[in-house]
């Protein structure tokens, strides 16, 4: 462990020693215990003074602003999404199936969201639901930058030495849209990281789409999510969106990163696409899938 532990009692005591430090910011530290472990028996080791910041009241919990978005503190656990009723289906759906109860209980939303890995399970839905990511530093500074330009890299994001990520911002709900779907595919249904997650959504109104998204983490660097891909399904009747099936999928396979994707895993994304466009162009009574 570093020689320097710094538990903070409020946010703006986090904020000072993350000014005055160049350290290491943990709440859940699910990811960061592992990637500092020495073998058994022997303490993680980090190159650089610790802050932890799991206890701040401020940066726990859902709440749902006036303006009808939703707000999750960075500090959120998984178990805590899945348990709120403001949390978006999709969104439950991944906290749900992240790894183990124990790791649900510890992982929060900030931290899944600043190892910026591919497979990281909330991302994905994130990006689908246009999320915010707010950010902090002592001086006043506030910033709100949008997930996609946030996460810029593999294990990169768009964070500065004296920042902190506080919450994330949803502004879009389940009614928002007609149908939603997600389906994360692992070794097994619990414990497992994932191999392959995608998750969709559509607004259909009067038989015609007028939303269309896809979101697929594991595919790449960054989670994947293309708007031209995705305006191909605007603007269709259900026939029409029926007809375009192969096509939606194939332009989507385009965006996939071709070293990250064996054709097995793109064969099951394209499936789970056209699966997906099949229930809506069908216009089934059902509105969520997994």
């Amino acid at each position: 462990m570093s020689e320097k532990l710094h538990i903070a009692q409020n946010l703006e005591d986090a904020l000072l020693f993350r000014k005055e430090n160049d350290c290491i910011v943990m709440a859940g530290s699910s990811d960061l215990m592992v990637s500092a472990y020495q073998g058994y028996g022997a303490l993680p080791k980090f190159d650089k003074p610790v802050l932890l910041i799991r206890n701040l009241e401020e940066l726990i919990g859902v709440r749902r602003n006036s303006d009808g978005t939703v707000e999750i503190g960075a500090c959120t656990t998984s178990r805590q999404i899945v348990e709120s009723p403001d949390t978006p289906w999709v969104l439950k759906q991944a906290a749900g199936r992240m790894g183990a109860v124990a790791l649900r209980n510890s992982a929060t939303i900030g931290g899944n969201i600043a190892n910026a890995s591919p497979k990281g399970d909330t991302p994905g839905p994130l990006y689908l639901l246009d999320a915010v990511v707010n950010v902090m530093s002592l001086d006043g500074g506030r910033r709100s930058i949008p997930i996609r330009d946030f996460i810029i890299k593999f294990r990169t994001i768009d964070l500065k030495n004296d920042e902190i990520i506080t919450s994330v911002t949803i502004p879009v709900s389940d009614k928002d849209m007609t149908y939603w779907f997600y389906h994360k595919i692992g070794t097994r249904a619990a414990n497992a990281i994932s191999k392959l997650t995608l998750c969709a959504c559509a607004k259909v109104s009067w038989g015609e789409v007028k939303d269309f998204r896809i979101a697929a983490t594991a595919s790449g660097p960054v989670t994947n999510r293309s708007r031209d891909v995705e305006n191909i399904a605007i603007g269709l009747k259900f026939d029409e969106l029926a007809a375009k099936a192969s096509e939606i999928s194939g332009a989507f396979d385009k965006v996939i990163s071709p070293r990250a994707m064996p054709e097995f895993r793109r064969e099951a994304t394209r499936r789970m696409i056209e699966f997906f466009i099949d229930k809506v162009s069908k216009n089934s009574y059902k509105k969520f899938y997994n």
